[in-house]
């Protein structure tokens, strides 16, 4: 029986629920710069529910939605702020098994590749990211990619660094078996498949459509897993939106969470964790019934 390795939850919701700030198309990146601790204590959260690989959260902080803000200036801040505040969690949590993870999300939008930059200027502002974030990287996790181009710049830029790399593809929750962009999910995995990454995974999609690609996932070569969303639809949200606009799923307790991630698990998935609407109490509950069945 494999080990697996367990993912933190989504930063982002997670945050805002527990800040006293206004939400605004910032979203993080505004709890980052305004209130450190709260990341700080987040991070240190998922690591004693059980996650041994924590994302930096910078997943807002990208040059094209920082300049839309008019913050471009903070970009290097919000990152040396985002490691200091994993960093910190790491040593505070006194364990030696944590990896740190460094972001490469979509740089202009979520589920929006409509909207994304060429190759050419993704793969610039991707090496500039990797540049940023290695200090305290372990890993990149090049994540909710929404299209083919999306994916190989990141990987592209990622792999540059020498440190281990996962891509994780978002699938829409109407058509499973397709990226957001509409291109298949096979055509992008066979457009991955000459990078030496180590992991695919999918990621912020409901749990019903990642299990529909699951035999299509596990075709791959590379490890795989998954960390799915909350949400009812991402179908309303727009670039520079709030998180305001989406609705969240009420059947998706800890154990109800932990019932779908398992089934990966039992299924070959080798590295699970959370994305949006997924906190500490379902990393706590996924962990116990990963150590209950003896996969941990």
């Amino acid at each position: 029986m494999s080990t697996v390795t367990l993912l933190d939850g989504g930063m982002g919701q997670e945050l805002l629920r527990r800040s006293s700030r206004v939400i605004t198309p910032m979203w993080s990146a505004d709890i980052m710069l305004n209130e450190p601790i709260l990341v700080r204590d987040l991070h240190r959260e998922f690591i004693d529910s059980g996650a041994r690989v924590i994302t930096l959260n910078s997943y807002t902080a990208t040059p094209q939605r920082l300049k839309r803000e008019n913050e471009l200036q903070q970009l290097e801040n919000l990152h040396q702020l985002a490691m200091n505040a994993a960093q910190k969690a790491v040593e505070l949590s006194q364990r030696n098994d944590v990896a740190i993870a460094g972001c490469l999300p979509p740089l202009v939008a979520s589920y929006r590749p409509d909207v994304s930059l060429s190759f050419k200027d993704s793969l610039d502002t991707y090496r500039r990211l990797v540049e940023l974030q290695s200090p305290a990287s372990d890993l990149f996790i090049c994540e909710t990619m929404s299209s083919i181009t999306e994916a190989r710049a990141a990987c592209t830029a990622a792999l540059e660094s020498g440190k281990p790399v996962w891509v994780a593809l978002t699938v829409s929750d109407a058509h499973p078996q397709q990226l957001r962009s509409g291109e298949s999910l096979e055509d992008a995995l066979k457009a991955l498949a000459s990078f030496d990454t180590q992991a695919t995974l999918l990621n912020c999609s409901q749990p019903e459509a990642i299990t529909a690609c699951w035999e299509l996932l596990r075709m791959t070569q590379s490890k795989v897993g998954a960390y799915a969303n909350g949400f009812i639809s991402v179908d309303s949200l727009y670039p520079g939106d709030t998180v305001e606009e989406l609705s969240i799923r009420q059947d998706m307790s800890p154990q109800q969470y932990a019932e779908h991630a398992m089934s990966w698990v039992r299924n070959g998935a080798s590295i699970i964790g959370g994305c949006c609407e997924i906190g500490p109490g379902h990393i706590k509950a996924l962990h116990s019934r990963l150590c209950h069945e003896g996969f941990i």
